[in-house]
């Protein structure tokens, strides 16, 4: 990307947990991690986790209820870390079942509530998801033509009548979402420069009602990088500032678009938890794709909560009670001050510290 030695460095401490609360899914992208785990009912989906024949996954993810159970879980992960915010991934969140009644519970437990949809079914829930505390959605978009969406889809959603009635039910989750007061922006994977033009049509047909966001494509990071430089640099912008999540691999740049509006381009740092990672056959620039990214739970179908630190490793996964009680638990702790501290430290400039807190 651009040289970003003399743009303003904003630290944000790492205090989110990542909640696989769902498994389906009515899209089959073929960049899809699905948070780590096997699909739980493949069938004839064609859904598949990019890291599923090596991440060593040894259980079936669960849909998880809005229940006693569920407000347990979090408040014993916020318990045992400093946490502030629940982000619902799935699957597909919007097509869970009782999705107000998961946000009401975070939101009773002093929570911001965020989740990641492809707007398949927005339309449908978030205005009783906003009643319920809906914070922010961050949509994915995958095209802004039935061709365009079905160049990252499994061969089924080739159809062209239902990929036009996704990319309608996209329209009315974006509409439903804004007219509710929740923040909403558009993620856009770009695995290579053959994606440039997709990601331009989508940035014209989106951008001047959603915040969107670039994301690195974990299975060819060069590539991807390469290609969201191609699209900053046809679109003339010019970068801001560099985010920083201190603690977890994610860091984003937003450039300022000659027409004043804010493209955000969103990659992976090369981080690592310092016990955990150091042994592991993947620590290496080439094969550790996502670093370390964050804590996820998940319930096991027929089994406990689980907590994972990798969807490259999800042996690493481990039971609730296990992991609340667990070194690697303080090491998540340990690692995420000592990060914030360290780059606060590193950025320390007049131009960081004037810089407004989002």
């Amino acid at each position: 990307m651009h040289d970003l030695s003399d743009v303003p460095v904003e630290v944000k401490p790492d205090r989110t947990l990542r909640v696989k609360i769902i498994d389906a899914c009515g899209f089959a992208c073929s960049f899809c991690h699905n948070e780590g785990t096997p699909v739980a009912a493949p069938g004839r989906t064609g859904r598949v986790s990019i890291y599923l024949r090596t991440n060593g996954a040894d259980f079936l993810p669960a849909r998880i209820a809005a229940d006693a159970d569920f407000a347990t879980a979090l408040a014993a992960v916020r318990g045992s870390l400093p946490t502030n915010e629940v982000h619902f991934t799935g699957g597909e969140p919007t097509l869970h079942p009782d999705l107000p009644g998961l946000i009401t519970i975070a939101r009773r437990l002093g929570l911001t509530v965020g989740l990641t949809s492809n707007g398949e079914n927005g339309a449908a829930v978030l205005p009783a998801a906003a009643a319920a505390g809906l914070d922010r959605i961050n949509l994915s978009v995958f095209g802004t033509t039935p061709a365009e969406l079905a160049a990252v889809q499994a061969p089924r959603l080739a159809s062209p009548k239902l990929a036009e009635r996704k990319l309608a039910a996209l329209d009315a989750t974006i509409e439903a979402a804004t007219a509710h007061g929740i923040k909403v922006s558009a993620n856009i994977v770009i695995p290579d420069r053959g994606h440039v033009d997709r990601v331009l049509h989508i940035i014209e047909r989106h951008g001047r009602s959603v915040v969107v966001r670039m994301l690195v494509s974990l299975e060819d990071g060069g590539a991807s990088v390469a290609a969201m430089q191609n699209v900053v640099d046809h679109l003339g912008a010019v970068p801001v500032r560099r985010i920083i999540t201190a603690g977890a691999s994610d860091q984003r740049v937003p450039y300022r678009l000659p027409d004043g509006r804010t493209l955000y381009a969103k990659s992976i740092r090369p981080v690592r938890l310092p016990e955990t990672c150091a042994d592991c056959r993947f620590n290496n620039p080439d094969d550790c794709q996502e670093g370390y990214y964050g804590v996820r739970l998940y319930r096991a179908a027929g089994g406990p909560f689980m907590v994972g630190v990798c969807i490259q490793r999800m042996d690493l996964c481990l039971s609730l009670g296990g992991f609340v009680m667990s070194q690697r638990c303080r090491e998540v702790a340990t690692f995420r001050d000592d990060e914030a501290a360290r780059l606060t430290r590193l950025h320390a400039t007049p131009a960081a510290a004037s810089e407004p807190q989002n």
